[in-house]
């Protein structure tokens, strides 16, 4: 399915590439910390280094470079691209107000006491929440995994994290509408399902289920064939099986390929978590992001809107280590800023691993992750199936591997 260039050709060196696939193999697929893997790591859209590892499923069906993975989280910037593109018809604006297009929202108050066992109290004023709260996590929104408030309490009571079950679009948001926010929207950064309400937005403005919309304006034009919110039955042999973390013990299998709720169709189309892709289709995704916005003639934004979208829009500039005490991945903050659906790094130094200015990002529960630098020109898709993605630090031991492979920079 890959063809691999030559690593010289493009500025790296092989034996060093070769120690990423030794390192994984030694340190996560044997061990038994990860079942399965993908890597694929490209530089100016042509794959320099791809490897696959262990088993597609607990039954020892073997692992193929076709395989359907849960993204989760990888789907966020895909919604924050379908939005954007509605930013750039003029359909909607990045700071208008939510209560434009969710009139639920216009009683929105910050947190004041109650919850659990009795009534959140009246809720204090605030100002009103604008979408580019929501693009950027800033919006006062939560989910229940966090597990650290009477709030997150409610979202899990909810069981509003990773919706796909019988809640509809307008009943997701009616049940957020009636939980207090955490903070005044734009003065914290907090991991949240601020990308489903921004994926039902899309739903509201073009009068499309949101898989509807990404097929048309987003998966076609890139050929992405084999991403969507359901597996169809000719693909449910491609689906890989999940698993939990277990400390001390083998990962606990928690959602069999056999028996999953993807091999169903989804009442709820989740923005922030919801989607299955396969190694290919979001390594054209990250193409076109590379790409400013292009590929293979297919233009999906341009390129000033992605601009807009991978610059910090953290207040003053800050980043993530100043704004934030939120769990999302095992990543690092400090020196990492974030913009319209994507981290970036907006100080190298400070991230104290290798990496580039610019560089956006992001990954998912089950462990997978992606980057894109536009200075090296290199871009990463790691698929995996292990749940949570704070397991283990091997983002940031891949991107080391990486970059320790590269011979010739354009910095």
């Amino acid at each position: 399915m890959f063809e691999v260039s030559d690593p010289f050709d493009l500025g790296f060196d092989r034996g060093r590439l070769a120690r990423i696939d030794d390192f994984l193999d030694k340190h996560y697929v044997a061990t038994g910390r990860l079942k399965n893997a993908q890597l694929l790591v490209s530089r100016n859209g042509q794959p320099v280094h791809y490897a696959h590892f262990g088993k597609l499923r607990d039954d020892g069906t073997d692992m193929r470079e076709d395989a359907l993975f849960r993204i989760a989280s990888m789907t966020k910037p895909i919604t924050s691209i379908a939005f954007m593109q509605l930013v750039e018809q003029c359909e909607i604006a990045v700071d208008d107000p939510v209560m434009r297009v969710f009139p639920e929202f216009a009683d929105l108050g910050v947190y004041n006491g109650g919850g659990g066992s009795l009534p959140f109290g009246p809720a204090k004023h605030c100002k009103p929440m604008r979408f580019v709260d929501l693009l950027s996590h800033t919006s006062g929104l939560t989910y229940g995994f966090q597990n650290r408030s009477s709030i997150d309490a409610a979202y899990r009571k909810a069981k509003l994290d990773l919706a796909r079950g019988q809640i509809t679009s307008d009943d997701y948001v009616r049940t957020i509408a009636s939980i207090p926010l955490e903070f005044e929207p734009g003065s914290q950064w907090n991991y949240s399902v601020a990308t489903d309400v921004l994926g039902i937005a899309v739903e509201r403005l073009t009068g499309k289920m949101l898989g509807e919309y990404f097929e048309e304006n987003i998966f076609a034009p890139l050929g992405m064939t084999d991403t969507g919110f359901d597996v169809s039955a000719d693909r449910a042999d491609r689906l890989a099986d999940a698993y939990g973390y277990r400390p001390g013990k083998e990962p606990r299998l928690i959602d069999r390929a056999t028996e999953s709720d993807f091999l169903g169709k989804a009442a709820f189309h989740s923005g922030g978590g919801g989607l299955v892709s396969s190694m290919a289709d979001y390594n054209r995704f990250c193409t076109m992001l590379l790409n400013k916005g292009e590929l293979d003639g297919s233009r999906i934004v341009a390129p000033k809107t992605l601009d807009l979208m991978t610059s910090n829009h953290l207040p003053g500039g800050a980043d993530l280590t100043e704004m934030s005490q939120s769990l999302f991945s095992e990543a690092n903050n400090a020196g990492t800023g974030f913009g319209l659906g994507f981290a970036m790094v907006i100080d190298p130094a400070k991230t104290l691993m290798p990496a580039s200015l610019g560089e956006f990002y992001w990954g998912g529960a089950y462990s997978t992750a992606f980057f894109v630098d536009p200075v090296e020109r290199i871009t990463m898709v790691f698929m995996t199936q292990l749940y949570p993605s704070s397991t283990y630090p091997i983002r940031r031991q891949l991107k080391t591997l990486i970059y320790s492979a590269l011979t010739q920079s354009n910095a």
